[in-house]
């Protein structure tokens, strides 16, 4: 069944009230997510006696694995904070009802869809590669963030948390929380209009919170797709899976290095 005939049939959010509510818990929960992370980040460093400045750690290209993992976590416990209080609060108490969170054996299509996730992506910026200078370094520069400074185990801890975590915690929260509210908000507009609109704001919403300038295009056309496929379903899924995909492969294109044949995005 589509989201749109589960809102349809009542399921949560119930109604344009629970909506907001359910926005301003998403809004809630981002923030409170960035807050976990700096404070994650700044016991971890008091732990492993890391005396250099948070601020100069920030900045640097490659981040130490502890830094990564801490902000990391951070982030999606506010991710699942708000999901909770969303379902906990102003829903059935069930994730699974409320936000989708369920699995089929025909979840397993995400797979192609993720892997030309990638290919879409990279087709994308073939005509903008060659009017921005560096481009390569500069496109590649989150990944090479999240992945370059680790090695052997801490570098196996990144690539699980970016394949695994990432499109758990953000697939609860972009098209869990966030679509679902937003289809209900949008969802009087006539026709095609307002499922459209819950779907495309979704996903530039899930580009601007990578806060990636250059990737953005990327991120935001590969949050759309998300976006469509958990309300063609009605459940995450399927866009997990098709999340995961995408993340492997630019996990995969980061052990092979010059031998990628293209740029590969990864949140």
């Amino acid at each position: 069944m589509s989201l749109g005939r589960q809102l349809a049939a009542g399921v949560a959010p119930a109604n344009r009230v629970v909506a907001w509510t359910w926005l301003l818990f998403a809004i809630l929960g981002f923030v409170g997510g960035q807050v976990l992370a700096a404070l994650f980040v700044a016991i971890t460093a008091a732990i492993s006696g890391d005396t250099t400045p948070l601020a100069a750690i920030a900045k640097l290209s490659e981040p130490p694995t502890w830094y990564i993992v801490s902000t990391l976590l951070g982030l999606w416990g506010g991710f699942f904070g708000s999901a909770w209080l969303a379902t906990g609060v102003r829903g059935t108490k069930s994730f699974r009802r409320d936000l989708g969170l369920r699995f089929r054996w025909i979840d397993l299509i995400g797979i192609p869809i993720g892997v030309a996730g990638q290919f879409l992506v990279a087709l994308i910026y073939v005509p903008i590669s060659h009017h921005v200078h560096d481009f390569s370094q500069r496109f590649n520069a989150p990944s090479h963030r999240l992945t370059g400074g680790s090695h052997g185990t801490a570098f196996a801890i990144i690539a699980i948390l970016t394949v695994v975590g990432a499109p758990f915690f953000e697939e609860l929260f972009f098209r869990g929380v966030l679509l679902r509210s937003l289809a209900r908000l949008f969802g009087n507009i006539a026709g095609w209009v307002g499922p459209t609109l819950a779907i495309v704001v979704t996903g530039l919403l899930f580009g601007l919170a990578h806060a990636e300038s250059l990737q953005f295009i990327g991120l935001a056309t590969f949050g759309i797709i998300l976006s469509v496929v958990s309300y063609r379903t009605g459940r995450l899924g399927m866009n997990m899976v098709a999340h995961a995909s995408f993340n492997l492969v630019a996990v995969a294109a980061a052990v092979i290095g010059p031998l990628s044949v293209a740029h590969c995005a990864v949140f």
